[in-house]
């Protein structure tokens, strides 16, 4: 009987476990770990989930016709048309993105760096993960020629890679990857024969709205799944509610009778409350828009913030253009961090960091990265405050680093940083 696939806790849960049990313990951390996103609930959708709570019916397993009507209209005005029948919604877009890579089949291509779990999932799935590189400031889409090179090599060694997944905007880098590398992209996939599963669950947090991340489905739409959920812009992590977009075509309408079948054996059918106060967040009332848009504001104060300390500190650093992830490469640092510190690498580094100051990143290594890269992922998400009060209040400030307890974290990761580097970074 072959042995079960190898699988290990996902790095970021686990690292917020550790956080969590060390802050019981009564010890001073600092957790910049995970992207939970620490925002209250917004009233109407906590009244819709209440309102809905009889609801306890398993309902149609790829989701209500409201749900999916709903989800359809948010893809279409952002000139996505959409066919309400070739969405399904699920427990969180997570379960999804893994459903997904069952019902294509095959092996996977994954950017490198990326999101913890897309590796995971694929050997999850029976696949073998394909790593392809990213190009500086491009995070979450392979670089396409080199996933020319990648995919045609891997199937000159027997491997059978069918689809490639990316991430706009990106997890770990905060970045976006520009109109010109996400039409390559697609391009090069029409001639891969590859499937884009293109996770967009960040697309809501790019700063300038006026610039949004471009979809490869504008590209190919023959050809690209698109994923989204309610976790990262309304911070509705523990709802677990997601959608996917199946393309309008052949291979869309295959692929959506193999993901709903694959659902109806896994997860039956998505919590019912929660589609409800999903199809009314989806159907983007102006209160809801507010919401996102501060929310947006509060990020992007924050990562900048922040942002400056890694650059006064010596780390070199993307421009963050989305999201609550900062990406800082200490490689500039590596004679001083392993003459002063014996720090030869990311994990070392991040080890550090906890051990000796409490503070919580993920090293290089968690999201594909060789070991010896001196690149840590910290998220600022979890700074606004620790009761709903301080999150409400940083929420509706118009300029949050004014904010006591935030500009105590701030400054915290300053003077960390002063004692990593030997570097005074101002405030």
């Amino acid at each position: 009987m072959p042995e079960p696939a190898p699988v290990s806790m996902s790095a970021t849960l686990a690292a917020d476990e550790a956080m969590a049990r060390r802050r019981l313990a009564g010890e001073q951390v600092l957790s910049m770990t995970s992207g939970e996103i620490g925002l209250p609930v917004h009233p109407a959708l906590r009244e819709r989930l209440v309102a809905a709570a009889d609801e306890n019916a398993y309902g149609p397993v790829p989701g209500s016709e409201a749900l999916r009507a709903a989800a359809a209209g948010y893809w279409g005005r952002r000139g996505l048309g959409t066919d309400p029948g070739l969405v399904v919604a699920g427990p969180g877009s997570k379960p999804l993105l893994f459903a997904l890579l069952l019902a294509i089949g095959g092996d996977v291509v994954v950017p490198v760096p990326s999101w913890v779990s897309y590796a995971a999932q694929a050997r999850l799935a029976g696949a073998r993960p394909v790593a392809v590189p990213t190009r500086p400031g491009q995070g979450g889409v392979p670089d396409p020629e080199r996933l020319r090179e990648a995919v045609t090599a891997a199937r000159a060694a027997g491997q059978d890679p069918r689809s490639v997944v990316v991430t706009v905007p990106d997890n770990p880098t905060g970045t976006v990857a520009s109109p010109g590398t996400v039409r390559r992209l697609a391009a090069a996939a029409r001639e891969l024969d590859l499937v884009i599963v293109s996770d967009e669950i960040y697309c809501d947090l790019v700063y300038d709205p006026t610039a949004p991340a471009e979809s490869p489905a504008l590209h190919a739409p023959e050809r690209t799944v698109v994923t989204t959920g309610l976790t990262k812009n309304l911070a509705l992590g523990g709802w677990r509610t997601g959608v996917a977009r199946l393309p309008d075509g052949d291979l869309g309408r295959a692929l959506h009778g193999r993901l709903v079948s694959i659902a109806s054996q896994i997860w039956s059918s998505p919590t019912a409350p929660v589609q409800t106060a999903a199809a009314y967040a989806f159907g983007e009332p102006a209160e809801i828009t507010e919401h996102i848009a501060a929310s947006r504001r509060l990020h992007e104060a924050v990562v900048r913030a922040v942002a400056d300390r890694f650059i006064a500190a010596g780390a070199t650093l993307a421009p963050v253009r989305a999201t609550s992830y900062l990406y800082p490469d200490f490689e500039p640092l590596r004679d001083h961090l392993s003459r002063a510190h014996d720090v030869r690498d990311g994990d070392d580094l991040a080890r550090f960091l906890s051990e000796r100051h409490g503070l919580g990143v993920l090293p290089a290594s968690a999201f594909g990265e060789v070991r010896h890269a001196l690149r840590i992922r910290a998220a600022t998400s979890r700074l606004y405050g620790d009761t709903e009060e301080q999150r409400r209040t940083a929420l509706e400030a118009p300029n949050p680093l004014e904010l006591p307890w935030i500009r105590e974290a701030v400054d915290r990761v300053g003077t960390i940083l002063t004692d990593l580097t030997g570097t005074p970074v101002a405030p």
